[in-house]
């Protein structure tokens, strides 16, 4: 059972921790947080970089199996066209289905540019426009 009495006295309370020292560590802690967030986007930088990079080049050859593809198809239909209404007709046939399905390509990509443009736009009220 104790009665409050300390053999040696009191207990001996730590000195105050300057202020110096205190703003010191403050300060120490926020740089290291920001050379860890710098590292972190140099990463994610060289990783997005990496990604473009491949994704462009699988795109092109992608982009390219599809213009062969497409030149195969037209082809194609103008010889089975030809041989029903003639090699100028059928031509002209295939061009127009083609510009046909070019112009509907060209509408949609219109619709979702301006979901990206919308995506990045500073205001997000609706009345507003840039």
């Amino acid at each position: 059972m104790s009665h409050g009495y300390a053999p040696d006295g009191r207990p001996v309370t730590p000195p105050p921790v300057p202020l110096e020292k205190i703003v010191g560590d403050v300060v120490d802690n926020l740089q290291a947080t920001a050379e860890a967030e710098i590292a972190l986007l140099k990463a994610r930088g060289a990783l997005a970089y990496h990604g473009v990079g491949w994704t462009s080049a699988w795109g092109f050859v992608a982009g390219s199996a599809l213009v062969v593809a497409m030149l195969a198809l037209a082809f194609g239909a103008i010889l089975v066209l030809a041989q029903y209404v003639g090699p100028l007709l059928a031509t002209l046939i295939v061009v127009a289905v083609l510009l046909l399905v070019a112009a509907f390509a060209g509408w949609r990509a219109q619709l979702h540019y301006a979901d990206v443009k919308a995506a990045f736009r500073d205001n997000f009220l609706p009345g507003e426009d840039d």
